[in-house]
């Protein structure tokens, strides 16, 4: 196999060092950017003169007849041309003769390719974007449909105090609306385009190529030639926003397994979503949380995988950054596919409302209420702190719960207590009490709802 770059050469590359040096078997995902970036670059040629007009328009037809043969099934990698660019300029030379070898005038593949990663992430990005808004949806519809059911809320797994399922919900609506930001972000240090930049210097030909960036809608170039082949920041920024992503949809995934089992009974997911034992008949499991809580690992292996790809490499180009694609790649196929399966996921699953109601009234669960209630009476917080302890470890060891306790009980660890301590600890006043901004009465979280709506 010729090589386009062999005039160096006076032997041919070994078959093995072929096979382990291409790309093409993960990077063809990349054609329809790589055709589209050299559309514009032709066009930039013909316009500065470089390439006359029918050059010009032979060319970018034979890309698109090339485009169309990919998109059809029809044309045939090669391992032995590496990679797509290779396999595509290739292919436009035996099709359309010399005017397809002076595509490549004024650029290098190490320009092309960063320009390819920045044009997929663009389009990517808005894709998770999307599956972000639909799960954050999704969210909403469960608080909206629970503005009213009570759960215990959990600090150190630990039953703390009642809220609001909507409230526990919306916590995920808030970690989601960060993402979206991240991801939006990172668009502004993606959205830059690098071609024209060469190899690594830049070129002595009169190119264009704030032209090159208006045909690709790119608001700016890069302004360091070096720099340009050499970052891939973009690529890592995404993949770190990406696994802050995927580890809260990981914490999400354990809550839901917790609350599957028998020990929480706070859920029930709907069957299309689980599977069963190959040995226990009785099984039903969370599958699909727990699949997103692993793959999450992998999410995180991926970012690792390329800062350490790129901690130690010299300006510029490196033949290891050809390793940065299959990380991102997976990183993208994987948050889509878990955005897209919690979307559904959400939309099967039934709340167990009385069993989430029942455990927030056990477990002393309105003890800071009682401590407050003696603040308000004029007692240092510390204070109260302590009284409350001992309420609750005198209930402890008599098997007893604050309300079984009669008013005259209470004086005996404080003389503040009145009749209306227990109405003041109920369960739901407890809730409608937490007036406070973003605090878990319903007042609070139907303002939260509207806001968001």
């Amino acid at each position: 196999m010729k090589k386009l770059w062999e005039g160096r050469f006076s032997e041919d590359t070994d078959r093995l060092v072929e096979e382990f040096t291409a790309s093409i078997s993960f990077d063809k995902r990349l054609y329809k950017y790589d055709i589209m970036g050299s559309i514009a670059h032709c066009k930039m040629l013909g316009r500065c003169g470089i390439l006359n007009k029918e050059e010009t328009k032979k060319i970018v037809n034979g890309l698109e007849n090339i485009e169309k043969e990919i998109e059809e099934g029809e044309f045939e990698f090669d391992t032995g041309l590496e990679d797509i660019h290779m396999n595509i300029e290739k292919r436009l030379i035996d099709e359309i003769g010399d005017p397809g070898g002076k595509l490549h005038t004024g650029r290098s593949r190490n320009d092309q390719v960063a320009l390819d990663m920045r044009l997929y992430l663009r389009d990517e990005i808005q894709e998770i974007i999307k599956g972000i808004k639909e799960l954050k949806r999704s969210i909403i519809r469960i608080a909206k449909k629970n503005v009213d059911t009570i759960m215990p809320g959990y600090t150190h797994l630990q039953r703390a105090q009642p809220v609001l399922v909507s409230h526990h919900f919306l916590a995920y609506f808030e970690m989601l609306d960060r993402d979206e930001e991240r991801f939006k972000d990172s668009l502004k240090r993606i959205n830059v385009m690098p071609l024209g930049s060469a190899a690594l210097a830049g070129t002595s030909l009169p190119i264009d190529r704030d032209y090159v960036a208006s045909l690709l809608n790119f608001p700016k170039i890069t302004t360091n030639s070096i720099d340009s082949v050499s970052d891939r920041d973009f690529t890592i920024e995404f993949c770190a926003a990406a696994s802050i992503l995927m580890m809260h949809l990981s914490r999400l995934s354990e809550e839901l397994i917790l609350w599957s089992s028998s020990e929480f009974n706070f859920i029930e997911i709907g069957d299309s979503f689980c599977t069963g034992s190959s040995i226990m008949p009785q099984k039903k499991n969370p599958d699909v949380p727990e699949l997103v809580r692993g793959k999450t690992g992998k999410i995180y292996g991926n970012l690792f995988s390329l800062l350490t790809m790129m901690k130690s490499l010299p300006l510029a180009y490196n033949r290891d950054m050809q390793e940065d694609k299959r990380p991102l790649f997976d990183t993208v196929d994987t948050v889509k596919a878990s955005l897209n399966i919690y979307s559904r996921l959400l939309k099967e699953i039934k709340l167990k409302k009385d069993e989430m109601s029942n455990a927030a009234s056990k477990g002393f669960t309105t003890a800071t209420d009682m401590s407050d209630y003696l603040v308000k009476k004029g007692l240092p917080f510390r204070e109260t702190h302590k009284i409350v302890g001992e309420i609750v470890k005198y209930c402890i060891n008599k098997n007893k719960r604050f309300e079984d306790l009669g008013l005259k009980k209470m004086k005996e660890f404080s003389d503040l207590f009145e009749d209306d301590i227990f109405r003041y600890i109920k369960v739901e006043n407890s809730i409608n009490g937490k007036m406070s901004k973003g605090g878990t009465s319903g007042k609070e979280v139907l303002k939260r709802i509207a806001e968001i709506e």
